[in-house]
């Protein structure tokens, strides 16, 4: 897989990296043999970023990697972990907690630096305080040599927008918003590039929505969604081809976007990830499933307070 870098950070990520929530139990049960051997071969296979959160399985997908990562060297992986959310509603953004969080992710990975801490879902909170409390204390964190680079990560467009006008972060973590339906992160590519600021991406398949396997009952995707989104799956199947291998090279292939974050808990699953993404990209089916798609082009779901969402263009 090429590298690409991070902003003005000195990581240099593989195009595709390994996203730790499904260790966390977030999204099924899973085998423990399984989750861990899962992120060796994410690394055997070339990934080169973990991305992680205190959130995922409220502490279980830390834990889990502190029981892998000691047997690979620190200098084939980049981490990164996340602060603020810690259960489903609860939020703590304190300067206070920055720092205990810090330090319980240090221990619980078994590692003596993150190098990426990145607010977890602020959109659910006061847009002020991350500003103006919870950056300038874990920017407070880089200084004592515990963290690399800091950063925010979240739903909403306009909560990017506004930090990214009124704090200094290297890097941000969007999901959902540069896919095969939703490209509405292509507003950040401008104002990032001219701060010097990462844009790494996630969530390729949209919590399967981009895929022939049935949705989990808590997706918010409309009927008329769902609907579209499977005749784009049936012509994908028509050719061949599964609708999430093309959803996953779409979103790996722009290069105003560092690295495209997913993952699993099943090591064969996240090897078809790689097979797929060295396959070259098939432009005239990735053509006539943007049209089939474009009825609920950039449609999206709201998150987090209503002050700190975008407003929708797409009924649907």
């Amino acid at each position: 897989m090429q590298k690409r870098s991070l902003g003005k950070t000195d990581m240099e990520l593989t195009t595709l990296s390994f996203g730790a929530s499904s260790l966390g139990q977030e999204f099924r049960s899973v085998d423990l043999n399984e989750a861990l051997r899962s992120v060796h071969v994410a690394i055997d296979r070339g990934m080169n970023f973990i991305d992680t959160s205190p959130f995922y399985g409220r502490g279980m997908s830390e834990m889990l990697l502190g029981r892998v990562l000691p047997e690979i060297p620190r200098d084939q992986y980049y981490l990164g972990t996340k602060l603020g959310r810690y259960a489903g509603q609860h939020f703590d953004f304190s300067a206070r907690r920055v720092e205990e969080s810090v330090d319980i992710s240090l221990e619980r990975m078994k590692v003596d630096h993150l190098d990426l801490v990145l607010c977890h879902d602020l959109e659910f909170v006061e847009m002020s305080q991350i500003v103006e409390e919870t950056l300038p204390a874990l920017r407070k964190q880089v200084e004592k040599g515990k963290v690399r680079y800091i950063g925010v990560s979240g739903y909403p467009m306009k909560m990017f927008k506004y930090i990214l006008e009124n704090a200094d972060i290297d890097a941000i973590l969007t999901y959902n918003h540069y896919t095969l339906q939703n490209d509405m992160a292509l507003e950040l590519v401008p104002i990032c590039q001219e701060k010097g600021v990462g844009i790494m991406n996630a969530a390729p398949f949209c919590a399967r929505l981009l895929t022939s396997a049935p949705l989990p009952e808590w997706h918010k995707a409309t009927p008329k969604v769902r609907e579209i989104a499977k005749a784009a799956a049936d012509h994908c199947a028509s050719r061949g081809v599964d609708l999430a291998q093309l959803a996953l090279q779409f979103s790996i292939a722009n290069p105003d976007f560092t690295t495209c974050v997913t993952g699993s808990a099943n090591p064969q699953r996240v090897s078809q990830w790689v097979d797929w993404a060295e396959i070259p990209l098939d432009e005239t089916l990735l053509a006539e499933v943007q049209e089939i798609l474009q009825p609920i082009h950039n449609w999206f779901y709201l998150e987090g307070r209503p002050e700190n969402n975008d407003t929708p263009t797409v009924e649907a």
